[in-house]
């Protein structure tokens, strides 16, 4: 990333435990961030210094932990790549905004992996890429603000396994025609759980 470079976090959906931000706490000062945190009933506010900005990233208190919540603008390098790394363990949702010299480029991170990729130049949008099957703009804003990609993959793995029983039961009784139904539901499940979990 061009120190000039801007990036903006929007939506974000990542879930932490009260050990988790300690520990993240401890990897900023490491990084030699100088920072501060408070805490009252509903959030847990960490303000990081970079430069003369302050970059304050706010924890939402749930009823099993707390939640990053907001909209950040990032003009630190190593901040950035930090916060990527942090999106991309937690498993977390995301779309990114990298803005440079009139161009904006736009990735859509759904489970720490990234589904879409976007450029914008001007007036002209080209997808650069896309994970899986073509979903629109309000279908994946659906599964940000969702659990509902996690419930497919769990209902996918479910049907896996069954499907998986079916046809070894099959492959034992000789039955073709129940195993060759088997191997036919077998790959559709699974190319969508890749486009799921991708």
């Amino acid at each position: 990333m061009n120190k000039n470079d801007e990036v903006e976090y929007c939506n974000l959906e990542l879930r932490f435990d009260r050990q988790h931000i300690q520990d993240l706490i401890k990897d900023l000062i490491k990084e030699g961030y100088s920072l501060y945190w408070s805490e009252n009933e509903n959030v847990f506010l960490i303000s990081v210094r970079t430069g003369r900005k302050l970059v304050k990233l706010r924890f939402q208190r749930i009823k099993d932990g707390f939640k990053l919540v907001g909209d950040y603008m990032i003009r630190d390098a190593r901040l950035s790549e930090w916060m990527e790394k942090l999106i991309g363990d937690m498993r977390g949702h995301a779309v990114v905004k990298r803005f440079r010299d009139r161009q904006i480029i736009i990735e859509n991170i759904l489970f720490g992996e990234v589904i879409r990729l976007v450029e914008i130049s001007g007036y002209q949008q080209r997808v650069l890429y896309q994970k899986g099957p073509l979903l629109s703009d309000q279908e994946l804003t659906k599964l940000f603000y969702s659990i509902e990609g996690e419930e497919r993959i769990r209902d996918r793995r479910l049907e896996v396994d069954e499907q998986l029983d079916k046809l070894s039961e099959a492959m034992r009784s000789s039955d073709t025609a129940v195993a060759e139904a088997c191997t036919a539901k077998l790959l559709t499940l699974t190319r969508e759980l890749a486009a799921l979990e991708w």
